[in-house]
């Protein structure tokens, strides 16, 4: 359409933020499949988010100053990794499913051998799941074993502690909410009274000036003030769950000392990639969180959730530089916004019909990797015609 990469990636962002508007809305109301929970993870979210968003705002100045070569060199490396570990996450994760399926299949074949051909027939059918199991995938991702608390001896105090808890997780944790509601608006009103290359200031900040930058910087310290507020209240709701012995279920995360450090740092990564090339962080944070383990589906619910914020603070980030064409933008979030309704429909379809998740890492690994060739062909033809953009100051 012939835009170029410093306009061409805010356009994308805004994009990726009306998909996450339609991923929100589909997400929200659904539960955890293993518990009485909400689907999205929202002390996951506070643990991560506070950093991704400092992540994105750095990497939107970094945006602003480089050169449109290495814009366009960096994302095509970036998206070159990004579809070769997606996809082969989605081939291991096809494998897994074929050999559930066919296990799944045998057993229904055992009973009914059982019952037509009596016992002689059982050794043929082990024999046949030995080599099943000798299919799977040797690193099989390791779970957070179920305390069965019927083998657990509580106090009554902790007994009606744990049954607190429980009851609270069964909703929305408010708290977790204003905290990240607050942390937002906060970002949003620096971000837009400092200006920057789109306006000027409402209360007189130049930008580069000296009131410019301690406004980033107050800006980012209060950030990482909302994220020492989340490492905290997470380790002490750690060091409860471990008095009480709460019942963990498949995919849950122990948020300690560890977990709330090295997890929000690279999240802080996906957002930088996030802001600097107009990429959805989930594209990252997704399989980040299938890596700790959590469950697929509440790693896409909250992996939207987290992506709602952190596109819209790029966003405003690129209004503010000059960098958003307004009249492509209203076009660009509502594509966004429908496309993604109408893709997760059928996804939800397909799942449904053939019982693979796999095919959601199949589409975004192969929309990824399309991504690069056309990346690679338009820069060729760009630099063929001899097009570029000399790189701007901040301002």
């Amino acid at each position: 359409m012939g835009f170029s990469p410093k306009h061409a990636i805010p356009l994308s962002n805004i994009t990726v933020f009306g998909g996450a508007i339609a991923n929100t809305m589909l997400n929200y109301p659904k539960r955890h499949p293993l518990a009485n929970r909400p689907l999205v993870d929202w002390d996951l979210i506070l643990v991560m988010e506070p950093l991704t968003i400092a992540g994105a705002l750095l990497g939107a100045f970094l945006n602003k100053v480089l050169r449109e070569e290495v814009l366009v060199v960096s994302l095509v490396l970036l998206l070159s990794y990004t579809a070769y570990t997606t996809l082969n996450k989605a081939i291991s994760m096809y494998k897994k499913e074929t050999v559930a399926l066919l296990r799944e299949e045998m057993e229904k074949e055992s009973e009914m051998t059982k019952i037509e051909h009596g016992e002689h027939q059982d050794d043929e059918i082990e024999v046949r799941k030995g080599l099943l199991e000798n299919m799977e995938d040797g690193d099989t991702q390791e779970h957070v074993e179920e305390t069965d608390l019927d083998e657990v001896v509580l106090d009554e105090k902790d007994v009606e502690d744990l049954k607190k808890m429980l009851e609270e997780e069964r909703h929305v944790p408010s708290g977790n909410v204003q905290a990240l509601v607050a942390m937002f608006v906060v970002v949003l009103f620096i971000n837009v009274m400092k200006g920057g290359g789109a306006y000027d200031s409402p209360l007189g900040i130049r930008c580069g000036s000296t009131s410019f930058w301690i406004a980033n910087v107050i800006m980012l310290g209060w950030i990482l003030i909302i994220s020492l507020f989340a490492r905290s209240h997470l380790l002490n709701k750690f060091k409860d769950k471990v008095r009480v012995k709460y019942p963990y279920v498949e995919g849950d995360i122990q948020w300690d000392a560890r977990a709330t450090i090295i997890y929000p740092i690279i999240c802080m990564l996906a957002g930088f990639f996030a802001g600097m090339f107009g990429v959805g962080g989930g594209i990252v944070k997704g399989p980040l969180m299938l890596a700790m383990g959590v469950h697929p589906s509440v790693s896409s619910a909250s992996s939207a959730c987290m992506i709602l914020f952190t596109s819209f603070t790029a966003t405003t980030s690129f209004m503010v530089f000059g960098l958003l064409i307004p009249e492509y933008a209203a076009v660009c979030v509502v594509v966004g916004f429908f496309a993604t309704w109408i893709g997760q429909l059928a996804l939800w379809y397909l799942m449904a019909r053939f019982h693979r998740n796999s095919y959601i890492a199949f589409s975004i690994g192969g929309i990824v990797l399309l991504s690069v060739f056309l990346m690679t062909i338009q820069s060729l033809v760009s630099m063929a015609e001899g097009h570029h953009e000399e790189p701007g100051g901040i301002c």
